[in-house]
């Protein structure tokens, strides 16, 4: 049944592209896809008539279901249900007769084992290749033969573009970087480097009466693509913190620059950019608390750069002295042989500033274990579960703390947050896997 779902959404995604002919731009990487995913959809929905790919179905058959429906994030909703998924499949076909077709496409390229990027940049080809971050230690690691493996998946999104077509990959990341041997395609660079087309300099957290709200940064833009010269321009955005908001901002930047527009409309248009649900999100929380939200997933490198925005935050800049910073993290997955190694290194990091430290699952253990070396026994607490976890949680936030709340999908760590937030009747607003299909399980 799968298999014949699959050629039928396959042969249906092929005809809509023959038929509507829509830009498409393709995303990839191990970190930050869908903040940036969600950023170049803003930016270049203020030019175009755009659809951002849904949920985070990037595979055979939940790609090419992101190019023949719009509905991917309501059939989420009501739990994958078979009944509508046949109405959508009518509904996609009755869509070939229209005109109302998207004239973009941000479609999310997913790699679990290799070959799976080349195989769907072969069927659907795009004409922008973004490519985020790989890091030292990706996830899915444990499918490939190291890190190289899964960076040379991911550059096969890149060797899929011709000469007419365009590159914006991550500049501070070497994997990602050296990706532009391998291309035909004009190449834009962004990040924090000297020497990136699209600079991101001077992020730091912005407050309101002492609480995050976010981020304030500089864009500064060399202009390789259009001949002329260097400026830069002051960027807000709110709701989330972190160097990730910077870069999914400066990726769409250079989007926005390839479909000709300037870096002060793509400002003011990324003004309204709240970022995705799980991704460093900035929640209220009981006793006065402020959460960072980052349960979406976790790999070394976002958990790295989830530290580094807790660390970053000025304590005792929410309204009360002493303010305490909180490390609650679930374990790392799909790491393979990695998997001590990678969780030692990060339970070195919390413990060299963390106050106290909460450790969920069997690897992150080896959080605890290296934290240990830096900070007391006693402030740090280990569960197995994020279910036994919420039933100890609440009496270990003090008034005020920053607490931040992170871990793999399969450590259910938004179920933490909620039993913490102060607004919980908020959660299907709020927080990640809050449809059908996630709450049965």
């Amino acid at each position: 049944m799968y298999k014949l779902s699959q050629i039928i959404v396959e042969i249906l995604a092929k005809i809509y592209l023959w038929r509507f002919d829509p830009k498409i731009i393709g995303v990839t990487g191990n970190v930050g896809k869908t903040s940036a995913k969600e950023a170049i959809g803003l930016v270049v929905s203020k030019i175009k008539k755009v659809r951002v790919g849904g949920g985070n179905l990037n595979n055979e058959i939940g790609l090419p279901f992101n190019i023949i429906s719009d509905s991917v994030d309501e059939y989420y909703e009501k739990g994958g249900s078979l009944i509508f998924g046949i109405k959508s499949f009518f509904k996609a076909i009755l869509g070939l007769l229209g005109s109302n077709y998207p004239e973009v496409l941000v479609l999310e390229y997913g790699a679990d084992r290799p070959g799976d990027i080349k195989k769907l940049s072969k069927k659907y080809k795009p004409h922008v290749g973004v490519v985020t971050a790989v890091g030292e230690v990706p996830v899915h690691v444990e499918f490939f033969s190291g890190p190289e493996g899964v960076a040379r998946e991911k550059g096969r999104l890149i060797e899929a573009l011709s000469i007419s077509d365009f590159a914006v990959l991550n500049f501070d990341d070497l994997a990602v970087l050296e990706m532009k041997e391998k291309t035909k395609a004009k190449t834009l660079t962004y990040g924090f480097g000297e020497g990136a087309t699209v600079r991101i300099s001077n992020l730091e957290p912005w407050t309101e009466s002492g609480i995050p709200e976010g981020v304030n940064f500089k864009m500064n833009y060399n202009d390789t693509l259009h001949g002329g010269g260097q400026g830069f321009v002051p960027f807000k955005l709110s709701g989330s913190l972190g160097k990730s908001q910077g870069y999914a901002a400066a990726a769409a930047a250079a989007v926005g620059s390839i479909f000709g527009m300037n870096l002060v409309d793509i400002s003011e248009t990324l003004s309204e950019y709240q970022g995705p649900k799980g991704r460093l999100k900035i929640l209220k929380g009981i006793k006065n608390s402020t959460i960072i939200d980052d349960t979406y997933n976790a790999s070394p490198l976002s958990t790295h750069l989830a530290l580094e925005t807790l660390r970053d935050l000025p304590a005792g800049e929410v309204g009360l002295p002493g303010t305490r910073k909180i490390a609650m993290l679930g374990d790392m997955l799909e790491l393979g042989k990695y998997t001590i190694q990678a969780h030692q290194e990060i339970g070195n990091m919390a413990g060299s500033f963390i106050d106290l430290l909460v450790c969920v699952g069997s690897r992150a253990k080896f959080i605890a274990d290296s934290a240990f070396n830096q900070m007391p026994k006693e402030n740090i607490y280990r569960f197995d579960t994020s279910d036994e976890t919420k039933l100890k949680v609440n009496e270990l936030i003090n008034e005020g703390d920053l607490v931040l709340v992170k871990g793999s999908q399969g450590m259910r760590m938004e179920k933490i947050v909620e039993e913490i937030m102060a607004e919980p009747d908020k959660k299907k607003e709020l927080l990640v896997r809050q449809s059908a299909k996630w709450l049965k399980r």
